[in-house]
């Protein structure tokens, strides 16, 4: 906001007075000098006022055009999960989530027997499993102590790990207590993977147990000839054996659809790519669980209602630049009034919206414009369609991109897809050495056998891999969604070199413009102000000169009258 002010300072002359009078025999005069400046000064100043007008103008409609800049690059934010369906472990649009589901045939708790985590892209599918036993780790424990603080009065070194990894020596002198020594045992659980702990039983009864933190192996100990520490403590007997075994180490041993597994671990993440399965117990004789794994359609359905409700708000805010008076004029908040580019976007996005993709619209998935021509959102539609025909919603809303050769394999499409034809060169080695189009081999980088559209070109964001291991072109089809179409055109009217922004910037320098006229008028109106100052103080003192000499006169005047 620019401020337009001017004051008028006062001048020292020989008189005080703002305003002066002269008088003679006939005539009188009154001159307010302050008035006169300021009059002179304002009309310098005039010109400016009406600059910071327009710049107060600009500034309101850049505000605006900053508030839908940013309403639509959240759009373009939210649609973009929406925009592609590429199916991978890497992938994280709405259609690559999952949902695993879990029942069971027979006397079993499926919740009780199994736990699993699905990440995005896993392949989709039902599965049967059976758990015959679930890994355990080896635990043992010693005979009761009087006291886990007094010293045990006996030292040497023994060994401690697990079979096949690594040993370590503790070191226990005699005047560790058996809590000592329990923290010299953890003190090497990194290297062993032997934890150690005490357990009271009364209040003058402690025992020391040994748990190894990996299931399926047991733990291995060896002592020195000096003193047989654990055998002190009653974990081991004469022989060296474990006096008493509370648990055994054992693997786990389950079967997915029929075929049979063991694993040292109950965490279960290499049978199904993108699949965790976390065994809890055992399924009785005659019971299975059944696992399903699908496409977790409540993302689509959030993500589009979440389209919606980010239409609606930018619609909003558009409908708002169109407010006009009773008269038929804008209305002073209507900033933006007849903005070609609102309309143009506006117009762009409801385009999208009325396309048909692969012989659905945006009516099949319940979306509809209601009286008001606000978007809506019938649920019981979309979640019908989504259970009924996903890969209808699929092609509908996201990009789809296929190659006229089974040896190049789309991995991402994109946000923007494009359909060419890809010219692949293999050396003699069979190695893949560059992708070009059109002749044109910037486009692309090449990394092993993998094709990605480099940054700052419309194939940014597409990948591909090549099995092929001779030269060819190849062609890549490419076609948008109404996700695709509403994400490309958010994003690009609300990016950094996009529509909204050229105009902010071009209002922003247009004002920095402005505001340096501005001060320009400021400027020279302040000089001004100045030279009229030291001016008509020079015509004050003459006129107060000139009272003086009449003043004298009158009184010789006077005089010679009464003489």
């Amino acid at each position: 906001m620019t401020t337009i002010s001017s004051s008028t300072s006062s001048t020292s002359t020989t008189s005080s007075a703002s305003s002066v009078t002269t008088s003679g025999t006939t005539t009188s005069a009154s001159l307010d000098w302050s008035t006169l400046i300021q009059a002179a000064v304002d009309a310098k100043l005039a010109r400016a006022t009406t600059i910071a007008a327009t710049i107060t103008s600009n500034e309101a409609k850049i505000v605006a055009y900053q508030a839908l800049q940013t309403s639509l690059s959240t759009m373009a934010s939210d649609l973009k999960s929406l925009a592609t369906a590429v199916i991978n472990t890497l992938a994280t649009n709405a259609f690559a989530t999952r949902a695993a589901t879990i029942t069971s045939s027979g006397d079993v708790s499926a919740s009780s027997a199994l736990s699993m985590s699905v990440s995005n892209g896993a392949a989709i599918g039902d599965h049967t499993l059976t758990i015959s036993q679930i890994a355990t780790a080896h635990k043992v424990v010693g005979t009761s102590q009087s006291s886990q603080t007094d010293a045990l009065g006996c030292s040497g070194v023994f060994a401690l790990g697990l079979e096949g990894g690594s040993a370590v020596d503790i070191t226990v002198t005699d005047t560790m207590s058996l809590l000592d020594v329990v923290d010299a045992i953890n003190a090497q659980t990194t290297t062993t993977h032997v934890q150690a702990s005490i357990v009271q039983i009364t209040s003058d009864s402690y025992v020391m147990v040994l748990t190894a933190t990996e299931d399926a192996a047991d733990i291995t100990y060896s002592s020195s000839a000096d003193a047989d520490i654990l055998y002190n403590l009653g974990v081991t007997d004469s022989s060296g054996s474990f006096s008493n075994v509370l648990q055994t180490a054992q693997p786990a041993i389950f079967a997915l659809d029929g075929i049979a597994m063991t694993r040292d671990t109950n965490d279960i993440t290499d049978v199904l790519a993108g699949v965790t399965f976390n065994l809890l117990q055992a399924t009785p004789s005659g019971t299975s669980l059944r696992i399903g794994i699908a496409t977790d359609t409540s993302q689509i359905a959030s993500a589009i209602e979440t389209f919606v409700a980010d239409y609606n708000s930018f619609r909003d805010a558009v409908i708002a630049q169109q407010a006009t008076n009773s008269d038929g004029t804008a209305s002073s908040g209507a900033v933006l009034f007849g903005d070609g580019t609102v309309r143009d976007v506006m117009n762009q996005l409801q385009s999208a919206l009325n396309s048909t993709v692969g012989g659905l619209t945006m009516a099949d998935l319940g979306l509809s414009f209601n009286e008001k021509n606000e978007l809506e959102l019938d649920t019981g539609t979309l979640y019908k369609i989504l259970s009924t025909n996903l890969a209808g919603v699929t092609k509908l809303l996201s990009a789809q991109t296929t190659t006229s050769s089974s040896q190049l394999t789309v991995v991402n499409t994109g946000t923007s897809p494009q359909s060419f034809v890809l010219d692949l060169e293999v050396d003699a080695s069979g190695s893949l050495t560059a992708a070009s189009v059109n002749g044109d081999s910037s486009l692309f980088t090449v990394s092993g056998k993998t094709i990605i559209g480099n940054a700052g070109t419309i194939y940014s964001g597409m990948a591909f891999t090549y099995s092929g291991s001779t030269s060819q072109s190849i062609t890549v089809t490419s076609t948008s969604g109404l996700a695709t179409q509403l994400y490309q055109i958010a994003k690009t009217y609300s990016a950094s070199s996009g529509s909204f922004q050229m105009l902010i910037s071009n209002l922003q320098s247009r004002d920095d413009e402005l505001q340096q006229k501005v001060n320009d008028i400021q400027s020279a109106a302040s000089a001004y102000q100045a030279q009229l100052q030291a001016q008509y103080a020079k015509y004050q003192a003459a006129i107060q000169s000139a009272n003086n000499t009449l003043t004298y006169l009158k009184v010789l005047l006077n005089a010679g009258s009464s003489n």
